[in-house]
């Protein structure tokens, strides 16, 4: 009896290390399982992040494009070229008409000093910009007298203050428009999702996703627009008015200049 009761404890002995052992061979099989479907998807998503990487923003920005339409982005890209066209033509026009105004102020002083009024305006001849054009100005109504000259200068400023500010209206009226065009867009795709709601009769994010995206898109795209032609529009408004307080200094000092000449 003895000996039946040690065989059936080393039996049960075996059986319990027998189940031990398969639960941890299943328990290996399952950690290792494990891991290799999460080093699957990490390899996946480096392998997706690594091919939106060399897609780049420009090829991204171009299919983001195509997928607005050609009806509101066409007219939004219209805005941004024309935009563009009249600032780069304001950037040109503002770089040429800036003048050392500490250079050529002291070139006509000399001038007065040893040739006089003519030889002072052929300095100005010879210098391009606002300033100079004041200065010639100035200088042509010398002869008659100080306020002439005064009253010639203030109204040359102000032709030459609206040939610098030329065109500039139609930057801010296209910085104006993109945006307002993004946002039309935007409604009309809209309308667009709720008139296939109502016709289907069934609210369905897959029924409505197509015209939310191409509505959304028109707008954000209209928003890059004005935002890149609102920081050319700025940078052209701080040249012009550094411009023009430089041909305010120079009136004044043409001014003094005259009178200490004609004394």
């Amino acid at each position: 009896m003895k000996r039946l009761f040690s065989i059936l404890a080393v039996a049960g002995l075996f059986v319990c290390n027998t189940n031990t052992v398969n639960a941890q061979v299943n328990a290996n099989a399952i950690t290792s399982n494990l891991s290799a479907t999460i080093a699957t998807a990490a390899t996946m998503i480096q392998d997706a992040a690594a091919t939106e990487a060399e897609r780049g923003f420009v090829q991204v920005l171009k299919e983001k494009f195509i997928e607005g339409g050609a009806g509101f982005m066409g007219i939004v890209l219209l805005c941004l070229i024309l935009g563009l066209a009249v600032a780069i033509e304001r950037i040109i026009y503002l770089n040429l008409a800036t003048t050392n105004t500490t250079k050529l102020k002291q070139r006509v002083e000399d001038a007065l000093a040893s040739g006089g009024i003519e030889a002072a305006k052929e300095v100005c001849r010879n210098t391009k910009g606002p300033v100079a054009s004041i200065y010639y100005q100035g200088l042509d109504r010398a002869g008659e007298s100080i306020d002439s000259a005064e009253k010639a200068v203030v109204a040359y400023g102000g032709v030459q203050m609206g040939q610098l500010e030329k065109n500039v209206s139609w930057l801010s009226l296209f910085i104006a428009i993109a945006p307002m065009l993004g946002f039309m867009g935007t409604v009309i795709g809209m309308i667009q999702a709720f008139e296939k709601i109502a016709a289907v009769g069934n609210l369905s994010a897959s029924l409505i996703a197509g015209d939310i995206q191409v509505a959304l898109l028109t707008t954000v795209f209209g928003l890059i627009v004005a935002i890149i032609l609102q920081i050319f529009y700025n940078y052209i408004i701080a040249k012009i008015d550094s411009i023009v307080n430089d041909m305010e200094d120079s009136s004044i000092s043409l001014i003094d200049m005259l009178v200490d000449h004609k004394k």
